[in-house]
C-alpha cells in the first residue's frame, strides 16, 4: 500500500478515521493524503473563507494527531459535492486506499440516494475503509466475508496485498442455504434426517470453503466459520462472538438492479454493523484485467 485518501468533515467520526489512516500509513509506510471538502452551494467569499479554515485546521491535525507524527502526510482542501470530491482526489492520486468515518444516516434521504460514505463505496476506484470505532492499534482479528464468488475472491486478496491480514488472526465465514431443507420438512421427513442433511451440507460447503480459499491464502493460518443462515445474520453473529475489529467484505459497486440484488449484503453490513469495514469493489473497478 502506496497511497491512502483519508476524507474528514472534522467531526468526531471523521477524526477516528483519520487517526487509523495514520495507523495504516505507519504500519506500510504509505503516503496520507488529508481531505477535506466545502460545499459549493454557497457564496464564493464564503467558499473562500472555509476553504483557509480548512486548510489550517489539516496543517494543525498533521502536527497534533499522535497517529500522523512521522508519517508522509500532505493535506488538500477541494470544492464540491463531498462524494464526488472524494472520488475525484482517490483517482487522481491512484490512491490504494480510502478511509473515512461511518456517516450519520439521513432517514429518507439515505433511502434514495444513501450516505456519503455508500455513495463513494458504489463508485470507488480502490478498497474503502469505513472507520467505526476508535483507532488504538492495528487490526487482530479479522473477519472475512466468503460466498465464494469472483468477488469475494478479490476482496481476500485486495485485503492480504494492502496488508490487513498481517499479524492478525484471520476467520473466514460462509453463511450457506440447505436448500432442500424446507422441501424434507414440508413432507415431514424426521428431524434427525433433516438435521443429518444439514450436517452433511455444512460439511460439503466447508470442503468447498476450503479449495476455494486456497489460492488466495495459500499456506496462510486461517479459521472458518460455516454457517446455515441469512448472510447479514450469521457474519453480523460471529463478529460478535469473536470480537472482530475489522470485517472484510466484497461489493458489486456501481448502481442500478445489479446492486440492488447482488450488493445489499455489503451496504446492510455498512449501514447497521459496528465493526471497521473493509469494503472491496470488484476487479474491474479496481482497473485489473
Amino acid at each position: 500500500m502506496e497511497r491512502i485518501i483519508a476524507a474528514t468533515d472534522f467531526s468526531t467520526r471523521s477524526q477516528r478515521a483519520l487517526r487509523q489512516a495514520g495507523l495504516l500509513a505507519r504500519q506500510t509506510d504509505a503516503q496520507l493524503t488529508l481531505l477535506h471538502i466545502v460545499d459549493e452551494d454557497q457564496p464564493p467569499h464564503l467558499i473562500q473563507l472555509e476553504r483557509g479554515e480548512g486548510e489550517t485546521i489539516l496543517k494543525e491535525q498533521v502536527g497534533s494527531v499522535a497517529e500522523l507524527q512521522g508519517i508522509d502526510c500532505r493535506v488538500v482542501v477541494m470544492t464540491g459535492v463531498a462524494f464526488d470530491a472524494i472520488l475525484r482526489t482517490a483517482k487522481s492520486a491512484s490512491a490504494d486506499l480510502i478511509v473515512m468515518g461511518a456517516h450519520r444516516k439521513q432517514l429518507l434521504r439515505d433511502i434514495f440516494i444513501g450516505t456519503t460514505i455508500e455513495r463513494v463505496v458504489r463508485m470507488a476506484p480502490c478498497p474503502v475503509l469505513m472507520v467505526n470505532n476508535e483507532a488504538a492499534h492495528s487490526y487482530s482479528r479479522v473477519l472475512a466475508a466468503v460466498d465464494m464468488s469472483d468477488i469475494s475472491a478479490n476482496a481476500v486478496q485486495s485485503a492480504k496485498a494492502l496488508g490487513f491480514l498481517e499479524h492478525t488472526h484471520l476467520t473466514v465465514v460462509h453463511a450457506f442455504e440447505a436448500m432442500a431443507k424446507g422441501k424434507l420438512f414440508m413432507a415431514d421427513v424426521p428431524k434427525e434426517r433433516i438435521d443429518d442433511y444439514v450436517v452433511q451440507e455444512q460439511q460439503r460447503a466447508s470442503a468447498e470453503l476450503t479449495t476455494f480459499l486456497q489460492p488466495q491464502l495459500g499456506g496462510a493460518v486461517w479459521s472458518r466459520r460455516v454457517e446455515e443462515g441469512e448472510p447479514l445474520r450469521i457474519i453480523s453473529a460471529v463478529a460478535t462472538e469473536i470480537g472482530a475489529d475489522l470485517l472484510v467484505i466484497g461489493t458489486h459497486g456501481r448502481t442500478g438492479l445489479a446492486k440492488v440484488l447482488l450488493g445489499s449484503v455489503a451496504e446492510k453490513a455498512l449501514r447497521t454493523l459496528d465493526v471497521d469495514i473493509l469494503a472491496v469493489p470488484p476487479v474491474a473497478a479496481l482497473g485489473v484485467e
